[in-house]
């Protein structure tokens, strides 16, 4: 079991008992306690336990804070490729097709596999923006208004009033968290607020997130199941979470 997998795991059995040891996650895979202690310290790191004497447990339900583009740049890459590749596939096959890309690393992935059929791309990303604009074969909108430095997303009100003025044919978009309760939220209100204009603004809306945000609550939703077309997410998400979301109305695409 690669490291990755593990923590993931991890993650799950602490929402799932409340709290982990490192005893006795050492004797359950097999590995040295010393193994666990970097999984629990990593995992901390990244906001998703707390560590306590002798081995972690969930964090606050509710997170307010996220992690910066180049720190989730390097999470599930796998995960967020095979996610990438899925959300192109769904692109109908028809010229002057127009697509929304949120802000994110995993929105990110799809710049290199974007075809030819596609007139323009509108996003809030200005590490996107960048990307495609290279391309030439595009017509790039990037989204006005100030950038988040933790994101590189432009937010506030020039970049909400435009989107209030666009339709576009399909739109992905990022998210910090997603549960069934809360369905899919983000800490910042106006990254929010920029990620609700997008749903509105497309006639068919996908959310892009890796399997270890389910079960992540934030301070802000901006989506739940009857906003969206589907969820694609990754096949590491646990069948008894697949099948809450499910039975919730929403698509879930693991892939």
């Amino acid at each position: 079991m690669y490291a990755e997998e593990r923590q993931h795991e991890i993650v799950t059995l602490a929402r799932n008992l409340g709290r982990v040891s490192v005893t006795e996650l050492a004797a359950r895979y097999d590995v040295t306690p010393e193994t666990i202690r970097r999984d629990l310290d990593a995992l901390s790191g990244r906001g998703l336990l707390s560590r306590v004497h002798g081995g972690a447990v969930p964090a606050d339900k509710l997170r307010l804070t996220e992690a910066s583009v180049r720190d989730r740049d390097v999470t599930s890459p796998a995960q967020k490729l095979a996610i990438a590749e899925h959300a192109i596939s769904l692109l109908p096959e028809r010229d002057q097709l127009t697509v929304l890309l949120d802000a994110g690393t995993t929105t990110a992935r799809l710049c290199a596999g974007m075809p030819g059929w596609v007139s323009m791309v509108v996003t809030n990303s200005v590490p996107i923006a960048g990307e495609l604009a290279e391309r030439g074969d595009l017509n790039v909108l990037l989204l006005g208004g100030q950038v988040r430095g933790v994101t590189q997303a432009t937010v506030g009100t020039e970049a909400y009033s435009t989107l209030e003025r666009l339709q576009v044919d399909v739109a992905f978009i990022g998210a910090n968290g997603f549960s069934v309760g809360h369905g899919f939220s983000t800490p910042d209100p106006t990254e929010a607020a920029i990620k609700q204009a997008m749903v509105r603004a497309a006639r068919h809306v996908y959310v892009l997130a890796d399997a270890s945000k389910f079960g992540a609550d934030y301070l802000v939703r901006f989506a739940g199941a009857e906003d969206i077309d589907a969820l694609i997410t990754d096949r590491r998400l646990e069948k008894e979470s697949l099948e809450a979301l499910r039975a919730s109305g929403l698509r879930v695409d693991a892939v």
